[in-house]
């Protein structure tokens, strides 16, 4: 089976580093440039006959559009960036000094549950559970999504690999081609 991961173009959001998961936004003007730029340098992977499935969210919608044009596809929310509950569209700056974002990031950051969100573990256990439809449907599949979604399938399919998540998040319109069998699995990043 063959598996494509992209991650969305980038978003206001992402140049004012803030966090952003829920929060339903498109892609910047900067974003929809870089990402048409990356086209012409790219060659993205042929989807023809492939399942294609994003978060639903715009900014994966317009990263579809963008790179493979009007394409019949399906949403599905297991595939949404992890809820930073109150934090989100907040950045560092704004709240280093705040308790609770301080108790959020302190410790263990994959059980920590961001107030009013969820955890690291909570989002990795949703989109794993999505990953598994796509699986079951016995197809080759396109997945556009998030960075976060994009490091949780990575380290599951390839854990012994030992990276953390920022490790695993390809740039803004990069991803992975990831093929594997019962006896095998390789990724390609792009």
């Amino acid at each position: 089976m063959k598996l494509v991961l992209i991650r969305h173009g980038k978003t206001e959001a992402n140049e004012k580093r803030l966090y952003c998961g829920k929060t339903d936004i498109g892609l910047s003007c900067a974003g929809k440039e870089e990402l048409i730029a990356k086209k012409q340098q790219t060659v993205y992977p042929d989807i023809n006959g492939m399942a294609v499935v994003t978060s639903g969210k715009k900014r994966c919608e317009e990263t579809l559009e963008i790179i493979y044009g009007k394409t019949p596809h399906a949403a599905d929310t297991a595939f949404c960036e992890m809820d930073f509950g109150i934090f989100e569209m907040r950045s560092y700056e704004e709240m280093k000094n705040d308790p609770q974002y301080i108790a959020w990031i302190s410790g263990n950051n994959e059980e920590n549950i961001a107030p009013g969100g969820e955890s690291g573990t909570v989002m990795r256990d949703r989109v794993l559970k999505g990953l598994r439809r796509v699986i079951a449907s016995d197809r080759d599949a396109l997945i556009v999504t998030h960075g976060g979604v994009i490091a949780a399938i990575m380290d599951f399919l390839f854990s012994e690999e030992k990276k953390n998540r920022y490790e695993w998040q390809p740039s803004f319109g990069g991803g992975y081609i990831v093929e594997y069998s019962e006896n095998s699995k390789s990724y390609i990043p792009f």
